[in-house]
């Protein structure tokens, strides 16, 4: 209850639901009684044994709850991820493949070039436009068999924070249950 003064002569202002966040302006020993600020301002006095430096369980609890709720969503939102990675790996491949072949084609019509062509000028030119086709086309391949690794690794990454965020979860319920256990068996100890 917060209260107009220290003691309980004095007036109720409000009654305060358990978890209400409240400013600690003074505190007295003497009379077991804080003045306290609410969120919208009301100053009163409200007993010292009553206020908590900490969330109440129930907020705690409530907080861990949404935690555990995110990161049971996290696996089929990486397992979609995965899936979609796995498709643009797959075409990835197919694009190796057609390059690979598409740098064998050139390297065979420049052989064939070089060995049917007449104009020493020409075969020239011809080499030289289809050495930086295949080089071009070496890059490319680099290029996509970095992009896989990546992906690989990426995928591998994803696992492992999925089981991290399980662990993490399971922890957090793992601390937070047995406390709130204790607080009950207390409290009803202390209402005899």
């Amino acid at each position: 209850m917060l209260r107009s003064g220290e003691g309980v002569s004095h007036k109720i202002l409000k009654a305060l639901p358990s978890g209400t966040a409240l400013s600690l302006l003074e505190s007295s020993r003497e009379t077991g009684y804080s003045k306290v600020r609410t969120e919208n301002g009301t100053v009163g006095y409200i007993l010292t044994r009553q206020l908590m430096k900490t969330s109440s369980a129930r907020d705690r609890l409530a907080a861990a709850e949404t935690k555990l709720k995110v990161a049971q969503a996290e696996p089929e939102r990486l397992s979609s991820e995965l899936t979609a990675t796995q498709s643009e790996l797959k075409e990835l491949s197919s694009n190796f493949t057609q390059l690979q072949q598409t740098k064998k084609r050139i390297a065979a019509e420049l052989e064939s070039i070089r060995h049917t062509a007449a104009n020493a000028i020409q075969v020239a030119e011809e080499r030289v436009a289809l050495r930086k086709s295949v080089a071009n086309l070496t890059h490319q391949i680099e290029d996509l068999k970095q992009e896989n690794r990546d992906l690989s690794n990426q995928s591998t990454r994803d696992w492992f924070l999925i089981g991290a965020a399980v662990i993490i979860a399971g922890i957090l319920i793992g601390l937070i249950l047995p406390r709130l256990h204790v607080q009950r068996r207390k409290d009803s100890w202390g209402s005899l």
